[in-house]
This record gives C-alpha cells, structure tokens and sequence, in this order.
C-alpha cells in the first residue's frame, strides 16, 4: 500500500520537482497550498507522513494533532529545523530534514546582497529605466582588502569563505565547534564574536536559529560593530531583532543591510501581497529604506537546489518506509 504524505505549503515550483523524482515510488502525495497550523492540521488525518517548509507551524499542539491523527513522520524538506518543537516530537514522531541542499546557491546569493548594496545595482537600474544616469549617490568601495565576519562556518559559510577569498577579503569567523583544518587551509582567523563585531565591513550570518542565536544582532551587538558596517542575512529571520537593526540604520552604524530573511516572515514570505498594504510597520519601513534589500527568503531557490531537495526528502521518506536508519534525522 501506498505512503500517503500531506505536503503543505505547496507551490506549483514544489509540485514540479517532487512529482518528477517521485515517479515510479509508491507514495501518494496530497498537496495543499495551507501551510501547517493548529488550523490545518486536520489536512493530514489518513495520512502517514506530513511533509513542511521554513514557516509551517509544528509546536506542540501541532505536533499532538498530528500524532492523533496517525501521523508517523515529520519530514521537512529544509535545513532547519527551528520550527518545530523537538521536544514535543522526541520519541512521538521522528523528524527528518534536507541538511544541505545546494551550500552553493545560498553563498552565491549572499555575494548577490553584498554586491548589490554595495555598488548600488538596485538604485542604478531604477534611475537609467526613467533616463537618469547621474553617478551621485551610487559610490561604492573595492571589497578586496577588506574584511568580512562570518558567524557560523558550516557548509554554506565554507562555500562563501571561497568566493569571498577570491575577491582578495580578510575573512574572519566565529563559530562554537570551528573546522580549523579549512580555516587554516583558507586562511581565515577564528575570533570571538566581539573581535568579529569590531573588524568586520560586512557580517554575513549563517548559524542555525538556537535559543543562544535568537536576536544574536540586537543593539548590544550592534554597538560593537564599526561603523557603516554591512550586515547580510540569507539564515532565519530571528537572528536579527529588527526594531535594533532598523535603529542601527538610522543613526549610521549599519550603513547597510541584505535581508533575505525577516523576523516575522510567515505573515507576509512565499506569497504575493502587491494588492494588499503591508500592515507590519517594521517591515514597511525597511521595504522604503535605500540601504536595505530585502527579498523572499529565496537564497536556496535553484533548479539544483530544488532538485536536491525532492530527491533527499523523498529519501528520507523511502528510507523510513523501509525501516532502513534515518541519516538525516534530527535527534
């Protein structure tokens, strides 16, 4: 008999990848444009695993909806793993993710940020679309020689080290359990998150959100960095308390700011609002910026990364169904 997954907060891209890799394997795949919620969760009686994304909702309450319903897998088709309540879920449901999709694609895209802001790419395009080519107000600066802070040194911060390296930038990094091998071999100093905080030009944030990485920019922090310090955020939105990060701005200390990623994204992230008034002040605000890019939480978003993604999470699923061990299981 078939698995029947409840795939929620399904888009037409997820549909495309999952139901190509799928083909030949015995599963049912039910999608729902829902995302997983409290309200939502009734979408996966009959089934025998749920399958969520970044901003589904998996507490607690979820979490024991679900396991009334018969529920036997979480499987997230992503890296972290922050919205779900593990403890609710340990010994109830296993929970698999997709620890590395593409490190590649989420690297490239935070040199996107870097880039844009920068030199201005953004203010440019919208100036010579209405026949302005004036150079005032798009100076940028040479990133060779200069110095950028990685908080976190895992596989997407490593790929980044690469490029960075290339430019010809000092790379300096802080994290908890640090590769010392690749950092000697790239040639990067591991520092303490205050020395990062006042030799970086840019600081780039690629940890997991933690209960010790939650607001881990906030205006302690802040106070630290240099000024007219670049910060870019392809990670989780709550790394950043946005209301710190928005005084930063104000008074200069931050000249400038990449957002892949907002603190309260799932309002608003994934879906289209053009017609609709931003109703989050903060978020608003930081859309009118001129220093500020923000864009959709779509660092990962590549035919690789997508590919990727179908193939390990239906793995994840196969190799459960089987009774092999779950490799990516969260524990």
């Amino acid at each position: 008999m078939a698995i029947k997954i409840a795939f929620f907060d399904a888009k037409t891209y997820d549909r495309e990848s999952f139901d190509n890799e799928a083909a030949g394997l015995d599963l049912e795949i039910h999608y729902y444009k829902d995302r997983l919620s409290r309200r939502t969760a009734q979408l996966a009686q009959g089934k025998d695993a749920v399958c969520i994304f970044v901003n589904d909702e998996c507490d607690r309450q979820v979490i024991d909806l679900l396991a009334e319903y018969g529920i036997r897998l979480i499987a997230l088709r992503c890296a972290g793993f922050n919205n779900v309540d593990m403890t609710a879920a340990r010994g109830r449901i296993p929970v698999v993710r997709v620890p590395a999709y593409s490190p590649h694609a989420v690297a490239e895209y935070a040199v996107t940020l870097m880039l844009s802001l920068n030199r201005k790419v953004y203010r440019s395009v919208y100036r010579t679309r209405e026949g302005n080519f004036k150079l005032k107000g798009l100076m940028g600066f040479d990133m060779y020689g200069k110095t950028a802070g990685l908080i976190g040194l895992g596989k997407i911060a490593r790929e980044l080290v690469k490029i960075l390296r290339g430019f010809g930038m000092n790379v300096v990094a802080y994290d908890p359990y640090p590769d010392r091998l690749f950092a000697e071999e790239q040639r990067i100093s591991l520092v303490t998150l205050d020395e990062l905080y006042a030799k970086s030009d840019i600081i780039s944030l690629h940890c997991p959100l933690t209960d010790d990485t939650k607001f881990i920019i906030n205006a302690e922090s802040i106070g630290k960095m240099k000024q007219g310090v670049m910060i870019i955020n392809t990670g989780r939105g709550k790394l950043i308390r946005t209301e710190d990060l928005i005084e930063g701005l104000r008074t200069g200390r931050i000249g400038s700011a990449g957002l892949d990623v907002y603190e309260e994204e799932q309002n608003f992230f994934y879906e289209d609002r053009s017609d609709k008034m931003i109703d989050d002040d903060k978020l608003a605000l930081l859309l009118m910026m001129p220093n500020v890019i923000v864009t959709s939480h779509q660092a990962f978003f590549t035919r690789e990364a997508m590919h990727n993604i179908a193939v390990t999470t239906l793995q994840n699923i196969t190799d459960w169904t089987a009774g092999r061990e779950l490799k990516n299981e969260v524990k």
